[in-house]
C-alpha cells in the first residue's frame, strides 16, 4: 500500500513539474532544424514561420540547416532531441513519407521517431522545361519524347528526391523514355534547366516560377489533383495522364513524446503565424499555399502517403544505398 502511494505522489509530482515547466515554455531559444541547404523553399518558409513565432512566444527561433542524406541528418538530429519544445523540425513528404521506403537503413524509425505537431503548407510542384523543347502544352510534350526516346534529360535535386520520383511516375504513366542527372540541391537543378544542359524539371513553384515569369522556362502542368488556386490557370498533369499526382507538403514536427499541451500551444501559435495576412501574402507570391491544421491531421497526412508512395516506390524498384 506504502508503494501505491508513493507512486501516485511521485506522479502527481512529475505532472506538476511538467505543467509548471509548459507555463514557463519557452524560457529560452528555440531551434528549428531545415534538414535542407538555405535557399530553398523548405528553408524559407522554415524561417518566415520562424520569425512569426519568435514575435509571437517571445523568444527567439534559431533555424539551423542541417543538410544531406536526402534529409535525414536533420531529421535524425530532431529525433534524438528531449522532447521539450525546444527542438523541432520543418520535415515534408519527402523526410518523412518516402526516405523510409528509399532507403535501405534510416537513422531513426520514421514517423515513430516524431511527434506531428502541424502540416504547414502545400507548395505548388511544377513541371517545366527549358524553352528549347518544341513542345507548348503536355500532350505535344509526350508526344515529342515518344518520337525522340532518350533524347530528353531532366534535372533532380538528387537521387530519392521529390524531382526524381515526380518524373519516374510521369514516364511510367506517359510511357515515355528521358535520362536523368541529380545535382546537388534543389537550386543546380534549376539552374542547369535553365541554361539547357537538361532540359525538363520537376520542382516546387518557389524555385521555378520567378524563372518561368522572366521567359527562362516554360510551365507545363502542376503536378497536384486539381489545379492550384494561385494558378488557375495551368492545367494539371492528370488532365492529360489520368491518375498521376504528386503533392507536396511540409510540416512541423518535433521528437516523440512531447507533451499534449506543448503540441497544442505550439500548433495554435504556428496556426496564429499562418493566418497573418503578411504572411500569406509572402507565400502566395512564391508558390507556397499555407495550411491551418491541427496535429490529428497531419498524422493522417503522414499515415496516407507512407502507404502510397512506399507503393510507389517498391512498384518504380528506386532504391538508394
Amino acid at each position: 500500500m506504502f508503494k501505491n502511494v508513493r507512486r501516485a505522489l511521485l506522479g502527481l509530482a512529475l505532472a506538476f513539474t511538467a505543467h509548471a515547466a509548459l507555463a514557463d515554455y519557452p524560457d529560452r531559444p528555440i531551434t528549428l532544424i531545415v534538414p535542407w541547404a538555405p535557399g530553398g523553399s523548405t528553408d524559407i518558409l522554415g524561417r518566415a514561420i520562424g520569425d512569426q513565432l519568435a514575435k509571437s512566444m517571445g523568444q527567439p527561433v534559431v533555424v539551423d540547416n542541417r543538410a544531406g542524406a536526402s534529409g535525414n541528418i536533420g531529421s535524425a538530429a530532431v529525433a534524438k532531441a528531449k522532447p521539450d519544445g525546444y527542438t523541432l523540425l520543418i520535415g515534408s513528404m519527402s523526410t518523412h513519407a518516402m526516405n523510409p521506403a528509399l532507403m535501405a537503413s534510416m537513422p531513426f524509425r520514421g514517423s515513430d521517431d516524431f511527434t506531428p505537431i502541424a502540416l504547414v503548407a502545400n507548395v505548388i510542384n511544377t513541371m517545366v522545361v527549358n524553352p528549347s523543347v518544341p513542345a507548348k502544352n503536355l500532350k505535344e510534350f509526350i508526344a515529342y519524347a515518344k518520337a525522340h526516346p532518350g533524347k530528353l534529360a531532366y534535372a533532380s535535386a538528387g537521387a530519392g528526391s521529390t524531382n526524381h520520383l515526380s518524373a519516374e511516375m510521369f514516364m511510367k504513366a506517359a510511357g515515355i523514355e528521358m535520362l536523368h542527372v541529380p545535382y546537388k540541391g534543389g537550386s543546380p537543378a534549376v539552374l542547369a534547366t535553365v541554361s539547357n544542359e537538361t532540359q525538363v524539371l520537376f520542382s516546387a513553384g518557389t524555385q521555378t516560377l520567378p524563372h518561368v515569369k522572366a521567359g527562362k522556362l516554360r510551365l507545363l502542368a502542376v503536378t497536384e489533383a486539381t489545379r492550384s488556386k494561385l494558378l488557375p490557370d495551368v492545367p494539371t498533369a492528370s488532365e492529360a495522364l489520368p491518375g498521376y499526382e504528386m503533392g507536396v507538403w511540409y510540416a512541423v514536427f518535433g521528437p516523440a513524446g512531447m507533451p499534449r499541451e506543448l503540441v497544442q500551444r505550439l500548433n495554435a501559435e504556428i496556426n496564429k503565424a499562418l493566418a497573418l495576412p503578411e504572411m500569406r501574402a509572402r507565400m502566395d507570391a512564391i508558390g507556397v499555399d499555407l495550411v491551418i491544421s491541427k496535429p490529428e491531421q497531419l498524422a493522417r497526412q503522414l499515415k496516407s502517403d507512407t502507404e502510397r508512395y512506399g507503393k510507389v516506390i517498391k512498384d518504380l524498384s528506386i532504391k538508394l544505398d
